[in-house]
């Protein structure tokens, strides 16, 4: 205690540098607080948007369907007996909370005047809502209901229907072409209308998967991905790796039982690798017959937008263990220089070199503390401004409020550099003074 009060009182005896010094680790560390709670905030709240009312946590599909999916290819749906595979698989997971079996397709919607494409997913409405929470939030006319999809409707995005002039209740009708290539048409009633999060060229609207096996001339239980709600998204990276290893069993006995049609009595969404000979289509196909897992990340451009984020916050952190080592380490070598006499009074005293090298440790190691408390008061308070605020961002069509909690982590990974950097910072002019010779110290009196 003698030495932390020696340490103090000399910081008191410079109060200026001392001050500005404090100062730089302050504005540092309150950054670090700040930037991390407010991008922090952010990303997450895109991510919660973009997971609970559009893509979900993790999608399962066939294999080499995401790298078509602009196409949204109808030959590479995952056949029945995989599908009943992997519910099955699903059921008997704790982590996972619901999923929801879709099919997706491209198709031509006409209000009997003009005619336009859209971007259709068929969906079992009670699952998809219970998949995707925000789903309801973004229907903005309609029924947003469990059930706002029901047989013999479909809800679109809100451009198509200020395009088409279309209003809950109007009719459509909805053309589309199935694997074999037919084409087929359905009559439906608009039962919503939906904020689009692609923005403006936005085209996806739902339809009831009964409606969509019956346009597609579906008779079997076959759907393009399926969208999986887990119980907690933290546990996100553990449950995709068990649900990969699992597939992975999966993938192989699924993938024989469905055979490989002739180049050509598909869509013309079929890859290169399934056309030419029946031979040659035969491997290479039979390997796309396995099942593939992706996470949120995988699907979406915004994962992008937040590896920035988190590459942001890194460089401030990098950005603050540089002020506070160049800002210590120039205080405690002025330290030095400016108590050389002291130092040798002390040390001709019988002071050890040991006690002195701890003084000057604590000195640095008092600064740094004192200075990333009062930073992080600081940072917790602009937070806490922040929250109150209640500020609106918007990213694309998703529009979200910051409202940050306060980073524990953040806080105890910045006092935690603040500390250990001062201490590094400290020890070579520790070191020196310690080392100093009685005799050539006190030579500076």
């Amino acid at each position: 205690m003698n030495i932390v009060k020696i340490a103090f009182r000399n910081l008191l005896r410079y109060k200026r540098r001392t001050a500005l010094t404090g100062a730089l680790i302050i504005i540092g560390v309150t950054l670090v607080i700040v930037f991390g709670g407010v991008g922090n905030s952010f990303k997450n709240e895109v991510i919660g948007t973009l997971t609970g009312s559009s893509l979900g946590d993790i999608q399962i599909h066939k294999k080499g369907y995401v790298s078509s999916i602009d196409t949204l290819p109808l030959d590479m749906n995952m056949p029945e007996p995989a599908v009943k595979a992997l519910e099955a698989l699903l059921n008997k997971n704790p982590q996972i909370g619901s999923y929801s079996e879709r099919i997706r397709f491209g198709a031509m919607i006409s209000n009997f005047v003009t005619t336009t494409s859209v971007r259709v997913t068929g969906v079992m409405p009670e699952r998809e809502t219970a998949t995707l929470p925000g789903l309801r939030d973004r229907i903005k006319e309609g029924d947003a209901s469990a059930d706002f999809v029901p047989p013999g409707t479909i809800v679109i995005p809100e451009n198509l229907a200020a395009g088409l002039n279309l209003k809950v209740g109007s009719e459509v009708v909805l053309v589309a072409t199935n694997k074999d290539g037919s084409v087929n048409g359905l009559t439906l009633t608009v039962a919503g209308i939906t904020e689009n999060l692609s923005g403006p060229s936005g085209r996806d609207g739902y339809l009831n998967i009964q409606d969509a096996r019956t346009l597609l001339r579906i008779d079997n239980g076959e759907v393009s991905e399926i969208a999986i709600r887990l119980q907690d998204f933290d546990t996100l990276d553990q449950t995709y790796a068990k649900l990969q290893s699992a597939l992975a069993t999966l993938s192989g006995p699924q993938g024989q039982n469905q055979q490989t049609k002739p180049a050509g009595a598909a869509g013309g969404s079929q890859s290169a690798d399934q056309q030419g000979s029946p031979a040659k289509a035969g491997g290479p196909q039979n390997e796309k017959q396995g099942l593939e897992i992706h996470t949120w990340s995988a699907l979406s451009p915004f994962s992008s937008v937040a590896q920035m984020i988190t590459l942001l916050l890194a460089m401030i952190r990098i950005v603050l263990v540089f002020i506070v080592l160049i800002s210590v380490l120039n205080v405690m070598m002025m330290s030095v220089y400016e108590r050389v006499g002291e130092i040798g009074t002390i040390a001709s005293m019988g002071t050890v070199p040991s006690k002195i090298l701890r003084l000057f440790l604590t000195e640095g190691l008092t600064l740094g503390l004192l200075s990333a408390v009062t930073g992080t008061v600081v940072g917790v308070a602009a937070l806490l401004i922040v929250k109150a605020l209640k500020t609106h961002i918007t990213f694309g069509r998703i529009s979200v409020v910051l409202a940050p909690n306060i980073p524990t982590m953040e806080i105890l990974l910045a006092i935690g550099v603040v500390l250990v950097v001062s201490a590094l910072a400290s020890l070579q002019p520790a070191l020196k003074a310690s080392r100093m010779e009685p005799v050539e110290a006190l030579r500076h009196v």
